[in-house]
């Protein structure tokens, strides 16, 4: 692989800076480079573009399409998102369906913006559809390529599938993968907060000349953005509940009043008002999580929302009590602690049909738990609140409603 600046990408590269002052000024933070491999169109690292022998074949304009699609995949940042998800789910990350939902994206955007991008190719409505994603607003400034990822993975084990209606789909529009996660390992790989002002910048310069995607796309929902993973959301909220801490107690008086009562009784003055001293709580913390099984959730996220309640329960020495509900409180399982991940799994989560929240609630409060965890779509009635006991509610997809009590955090990503 030749270590210089790319020499086929060249005319495509002048024409993006002439046509679209954002994607030209992006490409300047890009490395270009030609790739001997056969066959190769271009893929792209964290940094860095490789244009193979197929891009040379191709017309003026796709080739700008081309070098454009790249461009947008590493000034969004999707091989370094890429590698934080493989992180986050581990073996259940499948880099190619994640590859899929960042080209839908980046082709809608560019298909919106007038480019001539090589026939046929994935669109954001099409993958949607091969997932069985329906009924949703199918636009660029819905979708960016996480919660798309997420979404197909989840939908994929609802209907409990391979997902080869997608590799269909990927097949038939020409896809192949062209991102390689891990590959920028050791490059000088630029910080997301530095693309998101220099995309910033870009979009603005592309609406000043009003050409290009800065003034046809403008902002769409794969910007460059601060994104806190729901897991590190949970885990501080129940850490928060259960973090053993000081109380009043009235048993024993605090240490100031003592020596300020004793100094009062020495000297003749007036004896101060009665100040409780602390003490430290001695209830063992635990946490009810209530597993609605009507739920649509894909095995990986129920692995690593298991995993995060694992992780409290050892840190805070918290005792987990699972309540498997639907229309009723089906199973109860109190955890042990010796193997949270086995025991865990072997929890039965038999299929379910309505929801209803209100026995799980009921069961959850007698238990008299620090927090109640539930893991659900939100879909059923209510109820009133569990007296005075902190709530989370743990969704999957969209909110079909705020709920009337508790805190939401959202698993789509």
């Amino acid at each position: 692989m030749a270590g210089g600046h790319s020499t086929r990408a060249e005319r495509a590269l002048r024409r993006l800076a002439e046509d679209d002052p954002t994607l030209g000024a992006l490409a300047l933070w890009c490395q270009h480079r030609d790739d001997p491999a056969e066959g190769l169109r271009a893929v792209s690292t964290a940094t860095t573009i490789r244009y193979g022998t197929a891009f040379e074949a191709l017309p003026l304009a796709e080739q700008a399409a081309v070098a454009a699609h790249h461009i947008l995949h590493i000034a969004l940042g999707h091989a370094r998102r890429a590698d934080a998800l493989e992180r986050r789910f581990g073996a259940a990350f499948e880099g190619e369906v994640y590859n899929l939902a960042a080209d839908a994206v980046v082709n809608d955007v560019l298909a919106a913006a007038g480019y001539t991008l090589p026939r046929p190719y994935p669109t954001l409505e099409g993958t949607l559809a091969a997932g069985g994603i329906v009924g949703e607003d199918t636009s660029a400034a819905r979708w960016d390529a996480d919660t798309l990822y997420v979404r197909l993975m989840a939908r994929r084990g609802a209907q409990g599938g391979d997902g080869g209606a997608v590799r269909d789909y990927a097949c038939s529009r020409g896809f192949e993968a062209d991102l390689e996660p891990g590959a920028g390992a050791g490059e000088d790989v630029a910080s997301e907060a530095d693309w998101r002002e220099r995309l910033a910048r870009a979009l603005e310069a592309g609406r000043a000349a009003g050409r290009g995607i800065g003034a046809r796309v403008g902002r769409f929902a794969d910007m460059p953005e601060p994104r806190v993973p729901w897991e590190v959301l949970l885990r501080g909220m129940l850490a928060r509940v259960l973090a053993e801490g000081p109380r009043p107690s009235h048993a024993r008086p605090a240490r100031h009043w003592v020596a300020a009562d004793a100094a009062a009784r020495a000297g003749g003055g007036p004896t101060p008002g009665f100040e409780p001293g602390t003490e430290r709580r001695r209830r063992i913390p635990s946490v009810a999580v209530a597993l609605d099984v009507s739920t649509s959730i894909d095995a990986a996220r129920l692995a690593l929302f298991a995993a995060q309640i694992a992780g409290i329960g050892q840190r805070a020495g918290a005792e987990v009590h699972v309540l498997v509900f639907d229309e009723e409180v089906r199973s109860e399982t109190r955890l042990r602690g010796r193997n949270w991940a086995g025991e865990i799994a072997a929890i039965p989560l038999a299929e379910g049909g309505g929801t209803d929240f209100r026995p799980a609630l009921a069961r959850a409060r007698a238990l008299a738990p620090s927090a109640i965890v539930v893991l659900t779509d939100l879909e059923g009635p209510v109820g009133e609140a569990p007296g005075q006991i902190p709530v989370i509610w743990a969704v999957p997809d969209g909110l079909p409603g705020p709920p009337p009590f508790g805190r939401v955090v959202s698993l789509a990503r």
